[in-house]
């Protein structure tokens, strides 16, 4: 039974990394996502089923246009990483895959395909668009509303969750406001409502700030050492290191905070 449980989440993975790819450009060029059809970014010739077949075409393929061979844009790591990420949250989910516990995978991946969505925009365009974040914020509301009259979650545990998005999107208000938007950006301050509410309250939003913060430092490290002795203008898209952050706190941030506590205890 596991075992189709990994591979259904591998096909879902990749055939959703697949619309990651085509979301994002059709967002940034301003195009109907629904509606239109996919095709390439260069010669706009519409792509045909065998183009479209994740990974295995971009391989065949050799990652260039089937019409006018210039390079295809779109990555097959973003198909890959997703897949990746539906197996791992899979196997590390930390509440019994049934009842309330299978309730909150099925909106986590979905919610998965809009921070992956995220992830790639702002570091393409430097930019967390709009629609995106705040149709998260509403699927995030939305499996919270569905886990009282379902599942009947206690005010504290909503209020919990509430005050989690308060906290990280305040923090981050405060940052944005006092850089005068040079530290953070607008998109930064809306992504962290949706992740304060995921995180679930404000201890786990705290982690998960740290944890971002560190993975962003650590990113930054190469471009820092780089420059050493001259003065530092590094520009690097905070939410993909935000949405790492929530993926850590998701999936192990119980026992992580055990572990801290645990140290004083």
């Amino acid at each position: 039974m596991e075992m189709s449980w990994l591979i259904a989440l591998t096909g879902l993975g990749l055939i959703f990394g697949s619309f990651v790819n085509a979301l994002v450009w059709r967002l940034h060029e301003g195009r109907d996502w629904v509606k239109e059809r996919s095709e390439c970014n260069h010669c706009h010739h519409v792509l045909g089923p065998l183009d479209l077949i994740p990974v295995v075409s971009w391989i065949v393929l050799k990652g260039k246009c089937r019409y006018c061979h210039e390079k295809i844009e779109d990555s097959p790591w973003i198909e890959i990483s997703l897949a990746v990420l539906f197996v791992v949250s899979y196997i590390a989910w930390p509440i019994a895959l049934h009842g309330v516990g299978l309730y909150q995978f099925a909106f986590w991946l979905v919610l998965l395909v809009g921070f992956m969505s995220l992830l790639v925009y702002d570091l393409r365009w430097m930019l967390l668009p709009d629609g995106v974040v705040f149709t998260l914020v509403g699927i995030a509301l939305m499996e919270l509303v569905g886990q009282v009259i379902f599942y009947h979650f206690s005010i504290s545990q909503v209020m919990s969750s509430l005050a989690g998005a308060i906290v990280l999107s305040g923090i981050f208000y405060l940052i944005f406001q006092v850089s005068k938007g040079e530290w953070i950006g607008g998109g930064d301050v809306k992504l962290a409502i949706v992740l304060g509410l995921l995180a679930g309250d404000p201890l786990r939003s705290t982690l998960l700030l740290f944890v971002a913060s560190f993975l962003g430092l650590f990113a930054a490290l190469p471009q820092i050492v780089q420059k050493k002795g001259q003065s530092l203008n590094l520009k690097i898209p905070f939410g993909p290191f935000l949405i790492g952050g929530l993926i850590v706190v998701q999936l192990f941030g119980t026992p992580i905070i055990n572990w801290y506590v645990g140290l004083f205890a």
